[in-house]
């Protein structure tokens, strides 16, 4: 049988006899390939993920611990000098020192640039309506300008017609436009660009970080939307509110997906992902300030987290 065998394989395939021992060779070595495995690598140890996850966590760490120094650096580099109050004309000032007073350089190159365009300042009024002008430095400056507070009237001309003198002048009163507090966590781009310095941009991107965040718990908070001038983040704060009620979006600790919580500003991948391997190894959540026990979570952030956080 075994025979009939090699000569059918022989025959069928041209082999010669030494061919025919090599074939053979062949099999039986890819056999044995195959089986191998199953007698040699038994003892392998599982694979234990704990020590990948300290290095990652570890990682995590460093990151975060670069990226804060990096925000303070930065905080340093632009944090306003002090400011120096005296009494002053503003048709005499240099870009140098407005800036001085607390301005940056564009906006003091925008009041010589109207100067140079417009004539020189009458009152305080008039300095008052430069685009982009914070409302809170005028009010510092306001009694050290040295212009009246309006514009004086301009002188009549006699007049030789046949007016009686002592007829009674038409006076029209001035309807005088002040802007409303508004409530910052249901403001639309109308409300938000009545503040000066907004437009259509500014407006519809603090609405969609509003959005993002699930609501601000707090005003200060608007100083944290990009591309927002300091100045302007304090006309917000002027006039803005947050109700009582609040409205804020609140994460369940206990039930939100890694998706849902990455995609908060205050959250993001590597934070969301501690959350949740946190809930996996130690079951759920019993309250929020559990968190502080996640060691790549600084005070920091589990402050900035906890105004939208809920365990239910």
């Amino acid at each position: 049988m075994l025979k009939r065998l090699l000569h059918g394989l022989q025959e069928y395939f041209s082999f010669s006899q030494r061919e025919l021992t090599q074939f053979f060779i062949l099999i039986f070595l890819m056999a044995l390939l195959m089986v191998a495995p199953f007698f040699f690598f038994q003892d392998d140890v599982p694979y234990d993920p704990t020590a990948d996850q300290r290095i990652l966590d570890s990682l995590v760490v460093q990151l975060d611990q670069q990226a804060e120094e990096e925000a303070a650096a930065r905080a340093n580099r632009y944090r306003r000098k002090p400011i120096k109050l005296y009494r002053f004309n503003p048709n005499q000032l240099t870009a140098a020192q407005w800036q001085e007073l607390g301005l940056n350089r564009y906006i003091a190159q925008r009041i010589l640039n109207y100067r140079a365009k417009a004539g020189d300042f009458k009152s305080k009024a008039q300095l008052q309506k430069i685009y982009g002008l914070p409302d809170s430095l005028f009010q510092l400056w306001y009694p050290y300008i040295d212009l009246p507070d309006e514009s004086p009237g301009y002188a009549r001309q006699p007049f030789s017609g046949s007016f009686s003198e002592n007829r009674p002048k038409p006076e029209f009163p001035r309807k005088r436009w002040e802007l409303q507090p508004f409530d910052l966590n249901t403001a639309d781009t109308t409300e938000l660009k009545q503040i000066r310095g907004i437009g259509s941009k500014l407006s519809q991107r603090i609405i969609n970080f509003r959005d993002k965040m699930g609501g601000f718990h707090s005003v200060d908070q608007v100083a944290e939307v990009y591309g927002l001038p300091p100045e302007v983040a304090d006309s917000v704060r002027k006039y803005a509110f947050i109700a009582k009620d609040g409205g804020v979006k609140k994460i369940n600790l206990n039930a939100a997906t890694f998706d849902e919580l990455r995609q908060h500003p205050y959250i993001g991948y590597s934070l969301a992902r501690a959350i949740v391997n946190y809930r996996t190894q130690h079951g759920p959540y019993p309250s929020v300030e559990e968190l502080r026990k996640i060691k790549v979570i600084n005070e920091a952030q589990f402050l900035k987290m906890q105004p939208y956080l809920v365990v239910q």
